[in-house]
């Protein structure tokens, strides 16, 4: 007979202790990313996290299976009653959720000093809506497949590695971080302004000189793995074109810049 506190040990957590850790979970992403929807937080809060990334990680989001979204539904809803998240639609009709106010204080008990997310969710447009969807599921999906991200919004705050100055005066919309290397990752919705094209040319050029080089490090004992734009083919292109005629190396292009055009949906909310 096996002993009884073998048996013991096998026994399921506890439904409420794993219930509260969901919203404990909930909260701090919230903090995080300031706001989110059920399919984000069913990909970060339910679904099992890699113990250690891999070489070349992907920028796929992460589908959520059925069980996720239910356990997302659930938490929130327990959340929504207990009044610790608001909620609002979206652009695009989907529910999005933000702390609110007991949310916050439930963080503060945790050592997490926090903000209401109402002001985050007023006046949402499509255009930027559809960007911060695009940048959480790339952060998401870095956390998910073991690496430390740094969110929009947090990048935003100044609450990253670069601070408020950026490096080399610039700051990602994503940067996806292990003990190695860093992904910078720009998530280019819609074709920039003459000024501000100009500028990301002059950053990429510093950025490609210097980061090409053998031992060229963007932190203590950190390189840059990647700078990776998500982008429509026609950007992708121009942007290869006109590195080119500025005289960028080849090799520099090919080591450090990613383009990827096809995994997510980059046209605006239409409004009808």
């Amino acid at each position: 007979m096996k002993n009884t506190q073998q048996l013991i040990g096998k026994r399921r957590p506890d439904g409420r202790v794993l219930a509260l850790d969901a919203e404990r979970r909930t909260l701090r992403a919230l903090h995080r990313f300031g706001w989110l929807r059920t399919r984000d937080l069913a990909a970060l809060v339910h679904t099992r996290w890699a113990p250690k990334p891999a070489a070349e990680p992907s920028l796929a989001p992460i589908a959520a299976t059925a069980s996720a979204l239910r356990m997302a539904q659930r938490t929130l809803r327990r959340m929504r009653e207990a009044r610790l998240v608001l909620s609002a639609q979206g652009p695009d009709g989907s529910t999005l959720y933000a702390l609110a106010e007991p949310g916050v204080r439930a963080l503060l008990t945790m050592g997490v000093e926090a903000v209401s997310g109402k002001d985050a969710m007023r006046g949402i447009s499509g255009g930027y809506f559809r960007h911060r969807c695009v940048s959480n599921e790339i952060a998401i999906a870095g956390i998910v497949q073991g690496l430390r991200a740094s969110t929009e919004r947090e990048i935003a705050q100044g609450l990253w590695a670069g601070g408020s100055a950026g490096i080399a005066g610039k700051r990602p919309d994503v940067l996806w971080r292990n003990r190695e290397s860093w992904d910078w990752i720009e998530v280019q919705r819609s074709r920039p302004n003459a000024r501000d094209y100009a500028r990301l040319l002059v950053w990429l050029q510093h950025m490609l000189v210097v980061h090409s080089r053998p031992g060229a490090e963007i932190a203590e004992g950190v390189r840059l793995r990647k700078i990776v734009f998500v982008c429509s083919t026609a950007f992708g292109a121009r942007l290869l074109r006109d590195l080119r005629e500025k005289k960028v190396a080849e090799s520099a292009l090919k080591q450090l810049v990613l383009l990827s055009h096809s995994l997510y949906a980059l046209d605006p909310v239409k409004f009808c």
